[in-house]
């Protein structure tokens, strides 16, 4: 152990600044804690890991030690990777940053005494805290004993488990049957999960015709993209033997079917729901100023309103003007999320962050091709896939490399 300024004069900074706090010198080190794993975080752990700060004590908060990619779920329900090739391993990159890990859900946050409540009573204090625990789906009414079986495509980080039970119960259902898989939602994460489960369910029950429904409140698949992005998407999903069903909202679940706004029956064996997204029910019982869906709203700086010495970024967030829900958005808060709570720690002016006017959608079909949407323009093909794919290893790779 190395001895303190006092009696050495030749110490590295950091040693010196954690002996001096250590002697009561007056240096105090600042408690920052991460609310879950989420893209944002991943950034904020190997900044601190490229650049450690002694005067910041680093802390995660996270249910699991490895947490999902979203960009690479679809390639994992199609079947195209493992699991492990999907997730972020969170506990190897609190490692290189020097961060404790708390294996453990929080269940509040208290921003008047700043701390955080874990499952288990316990509480964490902070100084400086950022949210990034992603969203939820409001789920449909279940209206009979015997409805179709739900797989909700959020939170993602129960999804292997439900997916798991999915494929285990279809298992067990008999051949030279025709069953049908209705996917509730339009959007890219809508129409990306209905091919990619259709994809794996006709390759592990081939004995069985798989029939696909689309339903929307929207007229037309990807609300907000140009026409070319559409005509792509509706040209996939027709080669997926899908059928479009818009103008029909999801509102139940009822015998072999789902129940629409006005009251029409659209049968189902199989339910993914990728639709309504809300904050997750826990933030309500915290003192964070919360939007109608229960999104944590926050300033360009990404602080909290009113609350400076809290930070939230990606789907738990109500930005202002405000932000589709997608991945992207919280990989392109990451950097800036980082810099601000280093910024936070030392007292220092926070950085205003711009979101980008337009972002590249990759959206896989579930046939070894996707297709790039980005403003008006698309293109489809193999060649975006294995784009793609290369995209989201490196991504990976990123944050999973040894130290």
């Amino acid at each position: 152990m190395e001895e303190c300024p006092q009696t050495r004069a030749l110490v590295a900074p950091a040693e010196t600044l954690l002996c001096l706090a250590a002697q009561g010198w007056g240096v105090f080190v600042k408690k920052l804690v991460l609310v879950g794993a989420g893209h944002a975080h991943a950034f904020v752990l190997e900044a601190f890991a490229e650049r450690p700060d002694a005067g910041i004590e680093l802390t995660l908060i996270s249910d699991r030690p490895k947490a999902a990619y979203s960009g690479c779920v679809p390639a994992w329900l199609a079947g195209e990777c493992p699991l492990e090739e999907a997730q972020i391993d969170i506990a190897t990159l609190c490692e290189r940053a020097g961060a404790r890990l708390i294996v453990e859900p929080a269940v509040a946050v208290d921003g008047a005494n700043r701390h955080v409540i874990l499952a288990g009573g316990e509480k964490i204090n902070f100084d400086i805290a950022s949210l990034n625990v992603g969203s939820t789906l409001e789920r449909p009414a279940q209206q009979s004993d015997s409805p179709p079986y739900l797989l909700a495509m959020r939170p993602l980080n129960e999804l292997q488990r439900r997916w798991q039970d999915l494929l285990e119960t279809v298992q067990a259902w008999p051949g030279g049957t025709e069953r049908r898989v209705l996917g509730v939602g339009g959007g890219a994460a809508g129409c990306e999960t209905l091919m990619s489960v259709l994809a794996q369910l006709r390759s592990q029950r081939p004995d069985i015709t798989w029939r696909g429904t689309l339903m929307s409140a929207g007229k037309q698949p990807l609300p907000g993209a140009g026409h070319l992005p559409r005509a792509l998407i509706k040209r996939a999903l027709k080669q997926a033997d899908v059928t479009w069903q818009g103008n029909s909202r999801g509102k139940a679940l009822v015998e072999g079917a789902v129940r629409d706004h006005q009251g029409r029956q659209h049968p189902a064996d199989i339910v993914l729901w990728a639709t309504g997204a809300v904050g997750h029910r826990w933030l309500a019982a915290s003192d964070l100023p919360l939007d109608k869906n229960g999104f944590i709203k926050v300033e360009n700086t990404l602080a909290v309103s009113g609350m400076p010495r809290l930070f939230a970024a990606g789907d738990c967030t109500a930005f202002d003007p405000p932000l589709p829900n997608a991945g992207v958005y919280a990989v392109r808060m990451g950097p800036p999320l980082a810099e601000n709570l280093r910024r936070a720690c030392h007292g220092q002016a926070l950085k205003p962050w711009q979101p980008p006017r337009r972002v590249l959608a990759l959206i896989g079909t579930g046939d070894g091709r996707a297709i790039a949407s980005r403003g008006s323009i698309g293109f489809s093909g193999r060649w975006v896939w294995r784009w793609k794919k290369r995209i989201d290893a490196r991504f990976i790779a990123r944050f999973n490399r040894p130290f």
